[in-house]
């Protein structure tokens, strides 16, 4: 009895050294970023470019709409032909409007770039603090509680099990 009762003690102590070996914390990076003066310049800028850029869309667009409804108003005076110039006048005008909206807010477009050359370095500053801080502090993994999942933002990688689960499952590791 005495014997079991002095395992079971060993066990709870070991198990309380390996919790407290790996630690665990959490950031908000939209906190930090708040905080930081550069980063709100730099998002008051994306800000002003993009309204300045949504506004030029909107002119473009008003413009075709005035087009449009010229169009409407004088189509019984035009010729078949005229009909056809005015109609594709109106088409392309659209297609341009189009084009620089998905040029200015596209997936890789100018806000896209704006924002990568803007916000990019702070964002990196800010990783390269984190990770400082982790190794400093020995912590075993940072989340970020501003992600919407609450998105792992440091691991450190003595921790990662990633080759033992591949052997595990009979897979030999590629050597870096």
């Amino acid at each position: 009895m005495k014997s079991k009762s002095i395992f079971l003690a060993a066990i709870a102590i070991m198990i309380a050294l390996n919790t407290q070996a790996q630690r665990y914390a959490f950031i908000d990076t939209d906190y930090i970023l708040e905080q930081i003066p550069a980063y709100q310049e730099a998002q008051t800028e994306i800000d002003a470019q993009a309204e300045k850029w949504q506004k030029q869309i909107e002119a473009r667009y008003a413009e075709i709409e005035k087009m449009y409804t010229a169009y409407k108003a004088e189509q019984v005076l035009l010729t078949p032909e005229m009909k056809k110039n005015r109609e594709d006048e109106i088409i392309n005008k659209e297609k341009e409007a189009k084009d620089f909206q998905k040029e200015k807010f596209g997936v890789d477009g100018a806000l896209f770039k704006l924002r990568q050359e803007l916000i990019k370095p702070i964002q990196e500053s800010v990783f390269e603090a984190v990770q400082k801080m982790a190794d400093q502090k020995s912590y075993a993994v940072i989340f970020d509680k501003a992600a919407s999942s609450s998105a792992l933002i440091y691991a450190n990688p003595k921790y990662d099990q990633s080759e033992e689960v591949l052997q595990r499952l009979g897979f030999t590791p590629e050597s870096e």
